[in-house]
């Protein structure tokens, strides 16, 4: 492959990462306040506190702000399938298309209908059918996840399809394979469960600002009594579910966990790295030191504390042998007899750490303002207040790093163990047109992320606007009965 078609590929990989960090920003973001603002919503029917009112309408416009900005982000990412990566395209695109059709369906159909009519039917619709189209919008936030979700796990776990031969593309052959592929069911276990504490910990960090400042403290300290228990169930949900993916992932992509933990010998009873060190290459093939939990990872990843954990090296001697195979199915070339089949060690070893260390540091938070709650101290706990709105980053923080672990960790996959990245970009493109588009979005992002963020923290900062008689014509900006 020529110097140009590489920088191209690259440039490609670097445009495509951006712009799904920065349309992740959104997702979690969405479907956290959603399922929060129907929450809040549910309180307010069931009692008719004003509170509970308010708080729909205050935390409801961040939602739409955050919801706006996904959507935008969303389809600029889809538009680079035919861009940047035809060959992948036009590779997977029998099975790809169909989960991104029922994602279109459920986002632009299901998602915009009901939230249109939540947003315009405030004093039109009936109370009990107005709160339906609430639950609808954040139950089709995940529906439409879930879709993407599927698309995603099958290009790390390939299931339910046929290689044709002839034409050198993949065929479907069930698509309840693909929907019920078991990595995306713990996929979208996960990512519900860092909604969840994505939505719960934006809104203690916001309900914190105000709260130091007696704004509202009956809306704010009420909305912190849901969000806050939430964060802790949510929290602690989410180490355990990672615990049976990690067991799941050694299974289907075990140089991912290998690279995770810089583990490069296959060994029995192996510990959980804290802190690892070696030469600063994609893989050095051994670590300078190794500080370690004995047994810790060897648990991790299979259950049994004593139980065999494959390394780096020896997996790069399986696959060389397995993909290298002229009689393999999979064959694709003689170079895969001599390429390297690990991803950039430190980039995995330290993504997954950052993951692990957010979502230990959020579950905790949500405990200590748990038992804040219980105790009636939340209001006073000025400490407590002041750490919740730096903390409102952990969540993207451990949402950036667990894409990067999970995309970047399945190196040189783009589909595993059926087409390389390197084989799956446009060949067409060239490096200048990258650049112009790469320097494009970047600059398009930076700004609506300028706008974007003035708008979401002004928002923020102002509170819930006072309800005024006679708004019920001015949906959105008066939601009044």
């Amino acid at each position: 492959m020529s110097t140009i078609a590489m920088t191209s590929l690259e440039l490609a990989r670097w445009q495509f990462g951006i712009v799904t960090l920065y349309h992740f920003i959104f997702v979690p973001l969405t479907i956290g306040l959603a399922f929060f603002t129907a929450w809040y919503q549910t309180r307010w029917y069931r009692t008719k506190d004003e509170k509970w009112l308010r708080a729909t309408r205050f935390w409801g416009k961040l939602m739409l702000i955050s919801f706006a900005l996904g959507v935008a982000t969303g389809i600029v990412q889809e538009f680079q399938f035919g861009m940047n990566w035809s060959a992948y395209s036009r590779f997977v695109g029998d099975i790809f298309g169909a989960p991104l059709a029922m994602e279109g369906l459920a986002a632009f159909f299901v998602e915009s209908t009901f939230l249109g009519l939540w947003i315009f039917g405030w004093g039109r619709l009936s109370e009990k059918v107005h709160l339906a189209c609430m639950w609808a919008v954040s139950l089709s936030t995940m529906l439409s996840a879930f879709f993407i979700l599927a698309a995603n796990s099958w290009m790390q776990h390939p299931v339910g399809y046929e290689l044709n031969q002839a034409t050198n593309k993949v065929e479907l052959k069930s698509i309840w394979d693909v929907l019920t592929n078991s990595t995306a069911l713990y996929a979208m276990t996960h990512t519900m469960l860092a909604a969840a504490l994505t939505g719960g910990m934006v809104i203690a960090g916001i309900s914190a600002w105000h709260l130091l400042r007696k704004n509202e403290v009956e809306v704010f300290s009420s909305s912190m009594k849901i969000a806050l228990p939430s964060l802790a169930v949510a929290g602690l949900l989410t180490l355990v579910v990672g615990h049976f993916n990690g067991i799941l992932m050694s299974e289907q992509q075990p140089m991912k966990m290998a690279a995770a933990d810089a583990v490069f010998e296959t060994e029995d009873g192996v510990g959980l790295s804290l802190f690892a060190t070696g030469k600063f290459e994609g893989n050095p093939e051994e670590t300078n030191r190794n500080i370690k939990l004995p047994n810790a990872l060897s648990f991790i990843m299979t259950g049994k504390p004593d139980s065999e954990v494959k390394g780096v090296n020896n997996l790069n001697e399986e696959y060389r042998q397995r993909f290298g195979d002229p009689a393999s199915p999979e064959y694709r070339g003689p170079e895969f007899k001599t390429m390297d089949y690990a991803p950039i060690v430190w980039v995995a070893y330290w993504s997954w750490r950052v993951m692990l260390g957010c979502g230990f540091l959020l579950a905790l938070f949500g405990v200590i303002g748990w038992w804040f709650n219980r105790k009636g101290k939340l209001p006073d706990s000025r400490r407590f207040l002041k750490l919740a709105m730096p903390a409102a980053s952990l969540p993207f923080i451990a949402a950036a790093a667990g894409w990067i672990f999970t995309e970047m960790g399945r190196q040189p996959w783009v589909v595993f163990g059926l087409l390389r990245t390197q084989d799956a970009n446009s060949p067409t493109v060239s490096a200048t047109e990258v650049w112009i588009s790469l320097v494009g979005m970047t600059l398009l992002y930076g700004v609506l992320a300028v706008f974007a963020g003035k708008i979401f923290f002004k928002t923020a900062g102002k509170g819930p606007a006072e309800i005024e008689e006679g708004e019920e014509d001015k949906p959105y900006l008066g939601m009044a009965y």
